[in-house]
């Protein structure tokens, strides 16, 4: 093997191994918030009576999650209930605003 194949296998190697701690850091700084994607717009494998992405019923369904940066989702703003009650994320699936 010449010296140039050695350069690109090795440069390869390292470009892959930087792609792959990237998408790992990527993953580590989002996490799921349940209870604050509008109806439609959850991401996948929400909660009962949904079955992948863009399938949650009504907005704000308390067992269907999307990602959100970490560190935000007990603090987003969200609109009230009809009932007036205020809505939060969660960490965990939520009770509340399950479809029918």
């Amino acid at each position: 093997m010449s010296y140039q194949s050695k350069t690109l296998v090795i440069a390869g190697a390292f470009a892959a191994a930087l792609a792959g701690a990237a998408t790992t850091a990527s993953a580590q700084e989002n996490e799921k918030c349940f209870g604050v994607a509008l109806a439609g717009q959850n991401d996948c494998a929400a909660g009962e009576g949904t079955t992948c992405a863009g399938t949650s019923k009504v907005d704000y369904q308390g067992n269907a999650w999307k990602l959100v940066p970490a560190g935000t989702c007990l603090t987003m703003e969200l609109p009230a209930a009809e009932d007036g009650m205020a809505r939060m994320g969660s960490l965990e699936a939520l009770d509340r605003d399950m479809a029918s």
